[in-house]
Order: structure tokens, then sequence, then C-alpha cells
């Protein structure tokens, strides 16, 4: 035995650092895709709600499993998580498919996990219910804990994660009008932050096992604040605000930065019309903003050809956001994701159905037109295990 184990030290050792690391992580990006948005003018019919899995390890990026289930595109695209290990996912649905009104969808609840352990034959493992309009998800770095916003609830909804299974343990009132789109935590696991649409605030929680509670330190941040993602470094909590600055009757949306050690509004900032996503670069140096900018959602709109959506790039730095890059996408934009290293974007067309793929380069972003990927339906919530 003490030869061999030599052998295999010579081995290690001789392949380098590589060896001795786990492997890289965020091969996989999971997609939410929503079949259920039917708009009048187009002819498509409904079709399935999906998770699909698309390998980002090669190029240029393609789907090597789906799996028919629970989805919605309504609410914003953080509706996924994906285990650290990339074992297993959880997507939210916040509506469902209403045979009474086929071209209005009915709130929904579900909180569905999938296994990703063969990613070409992913599967639902459980699905459970949190409150109406369930949305925003988040888990902590231990993954014991997940919160979802449920928005027609007005409430965080609290389950304790083991061997890919969930338990409800909580739900957490965020009172009047409250409308929580989106939860994140904090990087220690000890704060969360809802993302309150009706009461324009960032809300803290405290988390102390499966026990969550308001502390009272809110910050108020836009009008309509949607989606959020906290830095790396734990100080600085990036959201988006779909109806625009606080003051004021200009309703461009914004991007806002808070202090999260101060409890304070660091930066507002203007960045165009209906910013649907903000997405972290692995690294925390740069997040990528998706802005639907009002496009049509269906091909036999007179504006169709004229108006697109677009996504922008900003370096991040202490409570400062510096334009880097921009460029045209789609029609009814919706989520975007990173790659490992950064160096890819892949961002979801709803009206279109596809996800298109964008190179940058630190400078410059540029979409790969021959790398985009087709969907029978909508794709409108994504996530990388390195998103959150």
């Amino acid at each position: 035995m003490a030869g061999r184990s030599s052998i295999l030290l010579v081995v290690l050792l001789s392949l380098g650092p590589l060896a001795l690391v786990p492997c890289a992580q965020a091969r996989l990006a999971i997609s939410a895709n929503d079949g259920k948005q039917l708009q009048k003018g187009e002819d498509t019919g409904q079709t399935p709600d999906s998770v699909s899995v698309i390998d980002l390890a090669a190029y240029p990026p393609k789907v090597i499993g789906s799996v028919n289930g629970p989805a919605s595109m309504i609410g914003p695209p953080e509706a996924v998580v994906v285990a650290h290990n990339e074992s297993f996912a959880i997507v939210t649905a916040a509506q469902k498919f209403n045979a009474a009104d086929p071209m209005h969808p009915a709130d929904d609840d579900k909180v569905s996990v999938i296994d990703l352990s063969t990613p070409a034959k992913p599967r639902f493992l459980q699905t459970v219910a949190a409150g109406p309009g369930a949305s925003g998800v988040a888990m902590n770095k231990a993954e014991n804990l997940v919160l979802v916003a449920a928005k027609m609830d007005g409430a965080i909804h609290v389950f304790r994660l083991a061997a890919k299974t969930l338990t409800h343990v909580g739900r957490v009132h965020l009172g009047a009008g409250a409308q929580p789109t989106d939860v994140v935590f904090a990087v220690d696991g000890r704060r969360a932050y809802a993302v309150v649409q009706g009461t324009n605030k960032i809300m803290e929680l405290a988390v102390d096992g499966t026990k969550v509670t308001l502390t009272g330190q809110d910050v108020a941040t836009g009008k309509s604040p949607y989606g959020a993602a906290v830095t790396p470094d734990g100080n600085w909590l990036i959201n988006t605000n779909v109806g625009g600055a606080l003051t004021g009757e200009d309703h461009t949306g914004t991007v806002t930065m808070v202090d999260l050690k101060a409890h304070r509004l660091a930066l507002s900032l203007a960045v165009g019309k209906t910013p649907e996503h903000v997405s972290l670069s692995p690294d925390g140096k740069h997040i990528a903003v998706v802005l639907a900018n009002g496009t049509a959602n269906v091909k036999s709109d007179p504006n169709y050809g004229s108006v697109l959506g677009y996504i922008k790039v900003f370096a991040v730095g202490p409570g400062t956001l510096t334009p880097v890059a921009q460029a045209d996408s789609c029609h009814w934009a919706q989520g975007a994701t990173w790659s490992q290293d950064g160096k890819l974007i892949l961002q979801q067309c709803a009206t279109e159905r596809d996800i298109l793929v964008y190179r940058f380069d630190g400078k410059d972003l540029t979409q790969e037109k021959a790398a985009k990927i087709p969907f029978e339906s909508r794709p409108g919530s994504i996530a990388t295990s390195v998103s959150r």
C-alpha cells in the first residue's frame, strides 16, 4: 500500500495544482421555460412548461436535457437556483395555465426540486406549495435553507432543505401591500434581503437556523424594485427598479446599490426602460443588466422591427457602477447568466423563444449569432451554480 500511495502522490504532483482542486463549477445553466403565455396575434398555442439543462463547457452552448414541469416567466428571472455541485436545482412557478381563460394564466405557488445528477435526464423530485405568486428563490451556502418570495401572498416562505427534499417551516409576512418579488441571502447566511415591490423597499431579514424574522433595517431604493444580487464581498446589494427613481416623474428604470453595512442607498443610476434582470459575474467585477425596453411581444406588432431590447454591462466598484459595454438583444427580454470564466453571457428572449449568446472580453460585448439556442417554450428564468 505504501508503494501505491507514493506512486499516486507522484502522479498528482506531476499533474500540478489542477489535480488538487475540485472540478470547475458552472458547467451547467438551468433555464425555466413558460409555455402558457399566449399572445393575441400569435399563431403558436400552448406548449409545455419545462426546465432545460444547458452545457456551458462546450462551445457553442447547447441544451443537453429537458423535462416538462411547472415553470413561469412572469416575475423576476431569479426563479431558479442551482446547487453548488450542480446536483440539483430549485425552480418556482408564479403562474399556471387557466383552462377557463387561456389568455390569462392563474396565480400559482409551486416550488420544485429537479435532480441533475444525470444532466441529460433531469427529473422532478418534488413539488411543494409556497404562497401564490411564488417567484424569486434563494438558497444559503450551506444548502440547508431555501427562501421563496411569494408576491401575491405578501410573504417570504421558509423551507428546510435536506437530501434534496424541501420542508416548509415558516412564513414571514412583510406587511400590507408588500408584493415581494425576490429574495437573496447575505454572503454569511445570517441575513437575507427581500425585494418588496409594493412598498419600494429592500427589507432585511435575520436568519437564525430556520427562524427568519424582520430586522426593521429597510432601505427604499426605487419604484417597483424587481430583482437583486449581493456582491461576493458581502458589502453591496445591487437591484433593479422597473418604475424608476423614487423622486420625480421620469419612469426610466434604475439600478441601485445598497450599502449593506450602513443600511443606506449608495447609488441610483438610470439605465433604461424595464430593467428585467441584474446578473453578477462570478468574480463580482461586472453586472449585466437586461432591459426589455418596451419591445413588442408578438411579431405581428407594427413596432416589432423597430425596437429591440438590449443588455448593458457595468464594472462594479465600492458604491459605483461604471458603464463598460452595451449590445442589442431581442423582444420581451428576460434573464441572463454568466459562464464561470466571465467570458460568455446567456440572455433569454421570450418572444423569439431562444437564448442569445454574447462574448465579453472585459471591454466589448459581442453577440455570437451562430450560437443562438432555440426553445419550444418561452425562456423566462436562468441561473448557474455561481449565480447566487
